[in-house]
């Protein structure tokens, strides 16, 4: 069973709150070794550009099969691994992120933590530990958090969406390094459904169109 964001903060033998600073991540085992060991490997052959910005989080990143061109103005980099959670980035993050010290980051998670059964209250807590742990190793880095989306398959999970949503952006305006993108409102109907031709077929994953929604509403943000 994974631990708590309280006991992983215990465990750091920190206190992480808003504007509360944590100083690193915890040393637990990590989930999707086998992607990070990949970054890895692929930074000792290649370093990235230095200031790239940094696309992190869950699947809806990493299968972001356009990002470089879709933001070909300003070096980007994707560091997105399917299925991971947000408390996963707050473990890896001193792997996957800060290394290259990115002035900025772009941050899509929370969605799978939910899904897993953790309450909106507790995804507002680890966003709050990965927000201090960089800001404790990179304390001029801006950092994006892309709303969590609606989608066909976690329609059910709506409410705790919506909820989850609102906690982090009520946060994000607390701190001028930080920003909110709304998804989910453009991701609706007129009739507040979701709009089922932004996914493919899994009604889970989003298509051409769903990332170009997410293209226009993030490309802002990057000046």
């Amino acid at each position: 069973m994974r631990r708590t964001s309280g006991s992983l903060i215990a465990l750091a033998a920190l206190v992480c709150a808003p504007k509360v600073v944590c100083q690193t991540a915890v040393s637990e085992p990590v989930r999707w070794v086998s992607d990070i060991e990949r970054f890895e490997a692929a930074d000792r052959s290649h370093f990235p550009v230095a200031g790239s910005i940094v696309f992190a989080g869950s699947s809806s990143i990493a299968m972001w099969q356009t990002l470089n061109k879709d933001f070909g103005y300003v070096p980007v980099l994707n560091r997105g691994i399917g299925g991971s959670t947000l408390y996963d980035n707050v473990q890896s993050v001193d792997r996957i992120i800060l290394p290259y010290k990115p002035p900025l980051i772009v941050l899509y998670s929370g969605e799978n933590d939910l899904a897993e059964g953790r309450t909106p209250e507790q995804v507002l807590q680890d966003f709050q530990t990965f927000v201090s742990i960089v800001h404790a190793k990179l304390p001029a880095t801006r950092l994006v958090f892309v709303s969590i989306k609606p989608s066909i398959a976690r329609w059910s999970m709506t409410d705790s969406i919506r909820a989850t949503n609102r906690l982090i952006q009520d946060y994000v305006g607390t701190d001028k390094k930080l920003q909110y993108v709304d998804v989910f409102t453009p991701m609706l109907d007129a009739s507040g459904q979701v709009r089922r031709e932004l996914f493919v077929a899994d009604g889970l994953h989003m298509n051409a169109r769903g990332y170009s929604i997410w293209r226009r509403l993030i490309q802002p943000t990057l000046r």
